[in-house]
Order: C-alpha cells, then sequence, then structure tokens
C-alpha cells in the first residue's frame, strides 16, 4: 500500500469534522488503510437516463460488463468437499462453480452440449456433472464421461465435447468467476483491494445469513442507494444524531472504491448538538420508539464506550480484538467492486450483491450477506432466504434492525425506476463528492463499454 500512502487534500466538503480530523479524537490510533485519501478527480457528471431503462443498454452491458468483468459467485465453504457445486446465474448466463478436486475448483457454462438444457439448478453435492434430459454425463473436471448411445453421435469426438470453461479465482473466502478467457487475472483486476483487507481477513469468516428479494428498478438503481450517504437526511432521519452522514469520506482506485461513514457522531444537517447519549441510542436503537440499549457512563463518549463494549464481545472470537480501533468498530466502510461486489470492511458483517433478475432491466436482485467471525471449526453457510417481491426485510428476522432501514431504502426504488421510465429528462446528475462512488462506477462503464 505505499504508493497510496501520501494524503490528498479532498475537495470541497460539508461543514463538521472531516474524517480525518475525527480518527485524530479516537482512543487508539487509526490503522494506515484509514488514513489513506483518493478522491475522484473527474468533471462534473451526466449519466444517461437510458442506461437504467433501455433494452438495448442492457444488452449491451450484457456483452460488455457480464461476459467480461470479475463478478462473485459464491463463498468458497459452500464448495467446501469434492463435488460441490454452486450456480450463478446473471442476465441470461449461467455458470456453474465445481470443487473438482481437493484444492481445484472449475466453473463453466451451465449448459448441456447436446440439446443446450442447463445442467444443473441447485447449490449441491454429486460425484459427475448430468444432464436431466438425455443423461449426457461430464467428470467434474469438465471432460465427457458419458454419451448416451454413443453409437448414434459418430459424428461427435469425446475430446470435443468437454464443457467449455469460465475463469474461476478466489479471493478473501470469495469465488470469482469471469466469462471472458482473456481477461486479467483477478489479482490484476483487484489491484490494491487485498491490502485494505489485510487487517480484516474475509477469507476468516463464514456465511451466517443470506437474505434475497427482487425488487422493481433497475441492478444500477439499487446499488447506488447503497453507495453513498447522502441519503440518509431524506430516507433514514432516525439516524441523524449518531450518523455523520455528510462527514463521509469517499476514495476510489482502479476498479473499486471505498466509502467511510462515521458512527456516533453527528450529522451536521441537525440544528442542534444532540446529547452523547442521543448519539449512542442513535446508532444503538435506530428507531426512537425503542427503549435505551445502553446508558453511558458518566465521561464517556458513545464511540469510546460502543468501541470499548465490541472489544470485549470480539475478544473470543477475532485474535488481536483489544487492539482493534473504535473507528473499526463503529464505521463503515463500504467498498464497491465493479460490477456489482460490495464487501464491508473492518468488522461491520454486511456484503452486498445486486445483479439483473433474470434478463430485465426493470427488475434486480438485491442480496446481503453477513461474514462472521468464528472460532474453531468453520460453521456451515446459511442458504439463502428469498423474500417474496413483495415481502418486506422484516420478514427476515435475522437481519435484525437492518430489516427495518432496508425497508427505508427499498421504498425508493421503484419509485426512481417509474421516475426513470417516465423518460422527463435524458440525464441523471450526480454530486460531485457524495456521490462521486457512483460517479467512478460510470466511469469504470465506460472503460468496459470502449472495449
Amino acid at each position: 500500500m505505499a504508493s497510496n500512502e501520501k494524503k490528498v487534500a479532498s475537495p470541497a466538503r460539508s461543514p463538521g469534522l472531516s474524517y480525518q480530523e475525527l480518527l485524530d479524537t479516537d482512543s487508539l490510533p487509526a490503522p494506515a488503510v484509514l488514513r489513506l485519501e483518493s478522491p475522484l478527480e473527474l468533471p462534473p457528471s451526466f449519466v444517461p437516463r437510458d442506461r437504467y431503462t433501455s433494452r438495448a443498454f442492457h444488452d449491451l452491458e450484457v456483452e460488455k460488463v457480464w461476459k467480461k468483468a470479475w463478478q462473485m459467485a459464491c463463498r468458497e465453504e459452500e464448495l467446501a468437499e469434492v463435488g460441490d457445486h454452486y450456480v450463478y446465474d446473471v442476465a441470461d448466463l449461467s455458470i456453474l462453480v465445481v470443487r473438482a478436486a481437493e484444492g481445484e475448483l472449475k466453473a463453466f457454462h451451465n449448459v448441456c452440449l447436446h440439446r443446450s438444457r442447463r445442467i444443473k439448478t441447485h447449490p449441491g453435492r454429486s460425484d459427475v456433472l448430468r444432464c436431466p434430459f438425455h443423461g449426457w454425463t461430464w467428470n467434474l473436471d469438465g471432460s465427457l464421461k458419458e454419451m448416451t448411445s454413443a453409437w448414434d453421435f459418430s459424428h461427435l469426438k469425446a475430446k470435443d465435447c468437454a464443457l467449455p470453461e469460465v475463469q474461476v479465482a478466489t479471493w478473501g473466502g470469495f469465488v470469482f468467476v469471469n466469462p471472458d478467457p482473456e481477461a486479467e487475472s483477478l489479482a490484476s483486476y483487484l489491484g490494491d483491494l487485498t491490502e485494505h483487507f489485510d487487517r480484516w481477513p474475509l477469507e476468516k469468516r463464514y456465511k451466517s445469513v443470506h437474505v434475497a428479494r427482487v425488487l422493481p428498478c433497475n441492478w444500477k438503481v439499487a446499488q447506488e442507494a447503497f453507495m453513498e450517504a447522502y441519503h440518509v437526511l431524506g430516507t433514514h432521519p432516525q439516524l441523524l444524531s449518531g450518523i455523520g452522514d455528510t462527514n463521509s469520506q469517499y476514495d476510489t482506485w482502479g476498479n473499486f472504491s471505498r466509502a467511510i461513514t462515521p458512527n456516533g457522531t453527528p450529522s451536521p444537517h441537525l440544528e442542534s448538538e444532540p446529547s452523547e447519549q442521543d448519539r449512542l441510542d442513535a446508532v444503538t436503537n435506530r428507531y426512537l420508539d425503542e427503549d435505551p440499549v445502553m446508558v453511558l457512563p458518566e465521561g464517556m463518549t458513545s464511540r469510546q464506550l460502543l468501541g470499548q463494549a465490541s472489544r470485549v464481545q470480539l475478544a473470543s472470537l477475532v485474535p488481536g480484538a483489544s487492539e482493534l480501533t473504535d473507528s473499526e468498530i463503529l464505521d463503515s466502510f463500504y467498498y464497491t467492486v465493479f460490477p456489482n461486489f460490495h464487501p464491508w470492511g473492518a468488522y461491520n458483517l454486511i456484503t452486498y450483491r445486486f445483479r439483473p433478475h433474470e434478463n430485465d432491466p426493470h427488475h434486480c436482485i438485491m442480496e446481503v450477506m453477513f461474514l462472521s467471525p468464528y472460532r474453531g471449526k468453520r460453521p456451515k453457510p446459511c442458504e439463502v432466504h428469498w423474500l417474496a417481491p413483495d415481502e418486506d426485510f422484516t420478514k427476515a428476522p435475522e437481519l435484525g434492525f437492518l430489516g427495518r432501514v432496508f425497508n427505508q431504502d427499498i421504498y425508493n426504488l421503484g419509485e426512481v425506476q417509474a421516475g426513470l421510465r417516465a423518460g422527463v429528462h435524458e440525464n441523471l446528475v450526480f454530486a460531485n463528492y457524495q456521490e462521486s462512488k457512483i460517479r467512478h462506477w460510470h466511469a469504470v462503464l465506460e472503460r468496459f463499454l470502449e472495449r
């Protein structure tokens, strides 16, 4: 990370503490990764509306993005045993990821080479890859094992009937795939992201929560709602006493970006200064109709108490938990890896993924995963809890208070898509700083479209 260690002056920003100034007040020195600053250096952004509504643009994304970019498919623990397989679908693509042997992953286009039926439709474990339609069968390494009535296919040679491979690689306990055989390596694609997570290794977690739901909007509309804190004032006003929304720091590098939103500190939007107890309540309760979860001792700040309590809570699960800073425990570090992968840093458990639902530019799948630390043997990963399209997120109690927060976010998204389809204006305009992650994402998209 040495090449990025030079601090860069941030562009114009809101009144109040900068995130770097807030770090100076914490009880433990901040790690180097949180001292990095890399603000976006691009002119103002105007993005065409049809990127969110057009069938032609959706089809272009399939060709230029989904068939060319590295994408998170699943967690490694979901492919723990030889024969375990996982199906990753996006738009019209279907990719089958397989534990082919100890220490070896393979990924294939999930299509039978006979009549094109999908070979697998669900995660599972099997000794071979057998098409249910006519019984053509492949070994786990993709080589053809058996062709039903082979005598009737004398015009085919077994060596020419291996399943077409897809690039596969791992990082942070995640399995990534890329349909482009000429694509750069995953390590090159991720760049310095790996160093950002050296202190918070995601490979030492397990998937404890996985909730998914179809949303009535384009997949970019959905993910952009989770790439900035600018919306907190309008969408989550109950958080303002304990979230420094406009004090957030936004940084960009290569194919990924980062936002840091401080917690346990008030929003500059507030006209009066909330008490430390108010700040604590906003972080721990999130809603004003609940009794306080914790009462602040005299002489402590909310950040100090929350940091201290969380270090004790993590001590049995995370080696070196006593060295974690208040900022690492409290604040939101939300990364975006182009095109659709959103891991959170430090010990906030969240990871998001967004993708088109089937091949529809007006509907998408939002997934929320929690990656939990553990000691001893890795627990088995949870199964996906699919919510119905009209079911709210409180129907997934495993999300805790976040279910109510997500409901506030989702309330906006269908209305955004409806407004986009109305076609009143041709371009969307983004804030220069607070929406710089979104602007950076569209700049990366432009690079892919030009290839």
